[in-house]
């Protein structure tokens, strides 16, 4: 996939929520990070698949999409604070459960975090969409979804989210 459109993209909704919020002078990053792992938790929580002692089923594959694109604005956001970008590289498969990708992605964050470098932002990258891929979301349909959400992200804006 091509990321450069949702980097813009991206980059515009970061400025219009700074302007918004008087956010110009502030260094955002550890808010960001720690968006990311709340975001990366509320996808699992709708995936359910680490709920081993329940039966409720996992949430509809829509909410799920939703929830996995809401951390992929805060990777990108994260990404242009610190004047990285990602070029997908044809990730090989991954055989790893769900739940195993879920735990790398929250390490992958973590190493960022402490950590900052190009070469950790894009593994953070990469096991996301490796997560993506598990959860069976295509290019297209994550692309799709990171438009709708961020149409919604401006509407939320605009009413004084």
């Amino acid at each position: 996939m091509d990321w450069d459109i949702l980097f813009s993209m991206q980059s515009q909704l970061d400025t219009y929520i700074k302007e918004n919020h008087s956010l110009a002078e502030r260094d955002l990053f550890q808010e960001k990070c720690l968006a990311l792992l709340v975001e990366i938790g509320e996808l699992a929580n709708e995936t359910r698949c680490f709920k081993f002692w329940s039966n409720k089923p996992r949430n509809d594959v829509n909410v799920i999409l939703e929830e996995y694109v809401d951390g992929i604005h805060f990777i990108l956001s994260l990404g242009i604070d610190k004047g990285y970008r990602y070029e997908s590289k044809g990730l090989s498969a991954v055989s790893n459960s769900e739940t195993v990708q879920f735990n790398r992605v929250f390490t992958t964050c973590a190493q960022f975090r402490s950590n900052p470098s190009k070469e950790n932002y894009e593994t953070l990258f990469d096991s996301y969409i490796q997560l993506g891929n598990i959860l069976g979301f295509t290019e297209s349909d994550i692309k799709d979804a990171y438009y709708k959400k961020n149409e919604i992200n401006y509407e939320r804006q605009n009413k004084g989210y």
